[in-house]
């Protein structure tokens, strides 16, 4: 009999996504890439949002800020995931993941080998070779015993998603899916159509037939597909989910929304205005 699990090792933070996919519902994502204070993971969850995608790619946003975006939302119960920047080194990899990040996000991955180096640093042996530390958020900063740690972790603690964005990476998407510690097929639509040349046209039958490549990978493999940049298009999103099975759905981002909802304020107040000139 092995021994009883203590209080310390029971404190793993919920992981919403594998939750909510292992009962065939979609996990919904709000983007972050520019509101940084902690404010935005509670706004995020009175939305009815299931998780968070923290864009370190294509924002200022340092690791202490998604550091401290991660732990609030742990305590909130909303599942925080990292998009790291394209070739950030290993070091940058482990350091978003040890300080709150149940996922780490790797952008622009040209095949098989870089999807093996980020499997490699973000999970422990026998997936990967991260180095092992604690004191993790995703336990509450408990201490649990270090073979607890590392097999919680690489279940439900350090998902790892391979962004299927690039021509390289859709030839190989297959081997890429087979791979050990390869957690979430990613699909970038925003560069995936622009890699395929269908951008703008998002009715190409082309980008369709990519999505159904990564999305019968995923299924054939065993792992989860998700999709991002696709929420301007609901009735694709709508297919994805139906007939690919995807169950990571990134919506808006906060400054796309801020915008949207700023200028229907903005225009319906102009409006009002109108009226009154009108007299």
């Amino acid at each position: 009999m092995p021994p009883a699990t203590t209080a310390a090792e029971a404190r793993l933070a919920q992981n919403n996504l594998q939750v909510l996919a292992a009962s065939g519902r979609i996990c919904t994502a709000l983007g972050i890439k520019i509101c940084r204070g902690i404010e935005i993971v509670h706004i995020a969850k009175a939305a009815g949002y299931d998780s968070l995608f923290i864009d370190l790619e294509h924002t200022c946003m340092t690791v202490s800020d998604a550091s401290q975006l991660c732990i609030t939302a742990i305590s909130a119960g909303i599942t925080p995931f990292v998009r790291v920047p394209h070739q950030c080194g290993s070091g940058l990899i482990q350091r978003v993941l040890d300080v709150g990040a149940m996922g780490v996000v790797a952008p622009h991955i040209n095949g098989i080998e870089d999807a093996k180096e980020v499997i490699s640093v973000s999970k422990y042996p026998p997936f990967g070779t991260r180095s092992l530390s604690g004191g993790f958020p995703h336990f509450e900063y408990a201490s649990p015993s270090p073979g607890f740690l590392m097999e919680q972790m690489n279940r439900s603690g350090s998902q790892c998603f391979i962004m299927i964005e690039t021509v390289k990476a859709l030839e190989a998407v297959d081997d890429i899916a087979a791979l050990p510690g390869c957690d979430v097929l990613l699909v970038g639509s925003q560069d995936l159509a622009t890699a395929i040349g269908t951008l703008p046209d998002w009715d190409d039958p082309r980008f369709w037939n990519a999505l159904e490549a990564v999305g019968n990978a995923a299924k054939k493999h065993g792992k989860l597909m998700g999709i991002a940049g696709l929420y301007h298009r609901p009735d694709i999103l709508e297919k994805v989910i139906k007939e690919l099975g995807a169950r990571w759905i990134v919506g808006g981002h906060d400054v796309g929304l801020l915008l949207t909802g700023g200028r229907a304020n903005s225009d319906l107040l102009k409006r009002l205005q109108s009226q009154v000139a009108g007299r």
